[in-house]
Formats: C-alpha cells, sequence, structure tokens
C-alpha cells in the first residue's frame, strides 16, 4: 500500500484517485472545490482536503510528511510545478509527478525539470499521449487500441472480430494452421462487455473485442485473422488545430494528405503558417455539411474530432460518417460518452483521461514494472514486469509460464529476452531480466502481480 496525495480532483485527478483506491492504496485528494471533492468522497474510499496543493499548510494538512508520492494533477501547469516543489523542499516526498501541458514548459524540459531546479520526477503531457495514441491507430486501421512494450519490439492490440475475418467462427487453436509462421496469444476476449477466459478450444465470434500480443512486425498479420484487412489509410481529416490536431498533422503529413479544419480564423492562420504545404489548412466549421461536401468528405480515410468540445466533435463525426468518411475517431473528456459512441457510426472513442492514467500508473507501480497500461476506460490492466533475482530470490526466475500461480483473469501474452520476442506458452521458462508482458481483466489483481515479481530480501 502506498500514501499518495493527488493534487486536482478533475477528470483525471478523479480517475486517477478512483484507480488507485481499487488498488487499496492510501489516496487524499486536494483541490480548492468543495462540490468536485464531496463527488469523489461519496463514491471512494479516500481523504480529501480543500484548499491549495501548493501551499505547504494544505499539503501538510494532507498528509505529506510521509507521503510516498504526490501526483500534481490541476489544470494549472503553475500549480503542478509549485506542488512539487513544495513536496520536495519541506517535505522531501520521494515521488512527484507532475501534468504540464504548455509547450512553453515542456520544450525546455532539460533545463527547468532537474532536482537542482524544479524538482519533477516525470512530467505527464496529455496533449502528446493523445497524440502518440492516435498515432498508433492511424498506423494500423481497424485496431481499436495498439500499446507498445519493450521500446516497440512486442505490441498488445485490440480489434472487434467482424465477418470476413478467417478465424470468426474457428476456435483459436485454429491460429497455428492459419499462420504457421508467425506466433501470437490471445489475451483476453470480452463479449458484450463480459470477460471470457480465451482457451485453444473458445470460438471467435462476431462483435468480440480481442486482444492479442504479438511481435510489432506480425500485428497486421494477426489482425487478418478477426477482421477483414483494413487498406492503409493515405486522406486524413482533422477537426480542431489545438495541441492534439497540430501535432498529429506534424508527424502524419510526410506520408499522408492532411486537411485540419479550424473554426477560429487567428489559429487557423497561425497554422497554415506553420505547418508545411503539404497540410491544407481550412477555416471553417467541421459541422458544416456544404463544407464537408466541398473538401470532398467521401474520399477521406479517416476523420479525427479532436476539439475541446466533446458534443462537435461526436456531431461532425456522426456527419462525416454518414457522408462517405471510411473511419472515425472521436476525442471525449466525458467517459460517460465514451461507452454510448463507440463502436457504432464512431468507430473509436479517444479518453484522454485514460491515456494520462496510463503513462501515470508505470511510475505509481513497482520499479519492477517497466510500463503499465489502463485498459477498457480503467477495468483491465497491460503490465510490463521485469524479473529480477534468480530462483532463489525470485519467484518466477527459473519458473515455468505454467507454474506461475496467477490472479484470476490474468494472462501472460509474451516474454522479451534483449531483443528476442517469445511469445508465451505453458512451457515458457521465464529467466532473469527477462521483460514479461501480462494482461489482467480485473486490476484490482496489480497488487499480487507486484508481490508475484519483487524478488526476496536476498536479492538486495
Amino acid at each position: 500500500m502506498k500514501k499518495v496525495i493527488i493534487v486536482g480532483a478533475g477528470r483525471v485527478g478523479a480517475t486517477l484517485a478512483e484507480s488507485l483506491v481499487s488498488e487499496r492504496n492510501e489516496v487524499t485528494v486536494v483541490d480548492q472545490n468543495r462540490v468536485l471533492l464531496e463527488q469523489l468522497q461519496d463514491k471512494h474510499d479516500l481523504r480529501v482536503i480543500q484548499g491549495n496543493g501548493a501551499h505547504p499548510d494544505v499539503l501538510r494538512s494532507a498528509g505529506a510528511d510521509d507521503a510516498d508520492m504526490l501526483i500534481a494533477v490541476s489544470s494549472l501547469d503553475e500549480v503542478n510545478m509549485l506542488s512539487c516543489q513544495v513536496a520536495h523542499s519541506i517535505f522531501n516526498t520521494p515521488m512527484k509527478i507532475a501534468r504540464v501541458r504548455s509547450e512553453q514548459y515542456t520544450k525546455y524540459h532539460d533545463q527547468l525539470f532537474r532536482k537542482e531546479q524544479l524538482p519533477v520526477d516525470h512530467i505527464i503531457s496529455p496533449e502528446q499521449l493523445v497524440t502518440t495514441y492516435i498515432k498508433r491507430l492511424i498506423d494500423y486501421p481497424g485496431a481499436l487500441q495498439v500499446i507498445e512494450f519493450a521500446e516497440g519490439k512486442v505490441s498488445l492490440v485490440a480489434v472487434k472480430a467482424s465477418y470476413g475475418g478467417k478465424l470468426v467462427g474457428h476456435a483459436i487453436a485454429a491460429l497455428r494452421k492459419h499462420i504457421p509462421n508467425i506466433d501470437t496469444r490471445v489475451a483476453a476476449i470480452f463479449r458484450q462487455n463480459r470477460a471470457i477466459r480465451p482457451l485453444g478450444s473458445t470460438i471467435i465470434e462476431a462483435d468480440d473485442e480481442v486482444f492479442f500480443v504479438a511481435d510489432t512486425k506480425d500485428i497486421r498479420a494477426v489482425m487478418q485473422e478477426l477482421q477483414p484487412l483494413e487498406a492503409r489509410y493515405k486522406n486524413i481529416m482533422i477537426m480542431g488545430g489545438g495541441h492534439i490536431g497540430s501535432g498529429l498533422a506534424r508527424q502524419l503529413e510526410e506520408s499522408h494528405k492532411i486537411k485540419i479544419i479550424e473554426l477560429g480564423l487567428a489559429r487557423a492562420e497561425q497554422l497554415s503558417a506553420e505547418l508545411s504545404s503539404k497540410t491544407l489548412v481550412l477555416h471553417g466549421d467541421a459541422t458544416d455539411q456544404v463544407m464537408l461536401s466541398e473538401e470532398r468528405i467521401e474520399e477521406i480515410d479517416a476523420f479525427i474530432a479532436v476539439t475541446n468540445d466533446d458534443e462537435a466533435n461526436i456531431m461532425a463525426a456522426l456527419l462525416a460518417k454518414r457522408m462517405g468518411a471510411k473511419k472515425t475517431m472521436v476525442l471525449i473528456q466525458r467517459s460517460a460518452y465514451v461507452d454510448l459512441v463507440q463502436g457504432g457510426e464512431i468507430d473509436v472513442a479517444i479518453s484522454p483521461q485514460q491515456a494520462t492514467i496510463s503513462a501515470l500508473l508505470k511510475h505509481i507501480h513497482r520499479s519492477d514494472f517497466a510500463s503499465a497500461y489502463s485498459l477498457r476506460r480503467g477495468a483491465a490492466e497491460a503490465i510490463e514486469a521485469v524479473a529480477r533475482g534468480d530462483e532463489k530470490t525470485s519467484q518466477v526466475v527459473g519458473r515455468e509460464v505454467g507454474e506461475l500461480k496467477l490472479p484470476p483473469g490474468t494472462t501472460i501474452g509474451a516474454v522479451v529476452r534483449g531483443s528476442e520476442v517469445l511469445i508465451a506458452h505453458d512451457d515458457t521458462l521465464i529467466q532473469a531480466d527477462d521483460h514479461v508482458i501480462l494482461f489482467l481483466v480485473d486490476k484490482k489483481y496489480v497488487s499480487e502481480i507486484e508481490r508475484l515479481f519483487a524478488p526476496g530480501a536476498l536479492y538486495f
């Protein structure tokens, strides 16, 4: 159990608090908004303190004297950074994490965020995280989620099975016959939002949400087993020219034809000057049917709505899809909307809160976790754990995957050994320093995985 102080009770802070409480941590949330704090306290077993999270007396009331970690995710970068400074200078808090959104700070990361300057151990930038998230979805058309582990060597991919996929209507065991030269592991199946344990005899049905683990170079081949393989996207239309929209255009414009629709004239002019001539910047309203028609929306492979207005994003995406756009992706701030819209005319709903939580998890968990990701709106989790120690000091080193006592609903998908990717089977032997990729259907068992991979005292 860790003692954690969260500064900020907004959407990210509330989602993070829920995640940490469910993993049996001692959580205190600090915010100046009494209503938000009361709502949190009504839902979860945690403490709340009303006040400015950058004030020493407020942090002391929150338990900063013996806190293991401070995570500052308020809406103001300056409050977040100063909270970390106070936690370091006055309370000597071991771990300090801040959400910093402004490029005016993040572009000077190496000069600013050092122990002798601004002692922030880890910076989280939601806009950069969401941009990277969307870029992966563009790289793998048809995927609902793509998560990379071990420096990109292995990936966990979520797809919706559909008629035309070679494995649909067949048992998982048929994968070996269909793609004999490619090894993969189905880590989880969700059918009508219920988890189904994937066995060799399990029949894949249309509309199943399937999570599989594979060597990153084999993703497309495995996807073809679950749904008709989509052509790579060429024409992209982005609604919104903020940090995410402009950042996405910069990453994609060398390999795709990009159009950005920006409602604000001044911002549109600024983008036109900043982006290369390969990106066409349009000033206008993406919910304008005439404009979409003039810009040949029927030729767009992916329409991506990333403004700060959930309703505008949803309406524009619905209109674009009905007018012929092949795929729609929508940024949605309100978590309640995500489940409502995804899977119909909106193909992918993207939650910036979940992207931020995933980035925070790898810093919150034990050092034996190289990375961790929140999945399925926070219900599930994927972890990259490092096997430390030897056969005497570790519960996993020197043991086969089939021998391990894993919590219910937990699957080991792959083992990465140096540059080698080993898809996990019951007889796969885990060696010291292996990176082990796990999928947890229920994140409440994360603490059990931490204990399983924690080496004994003799290791130290």
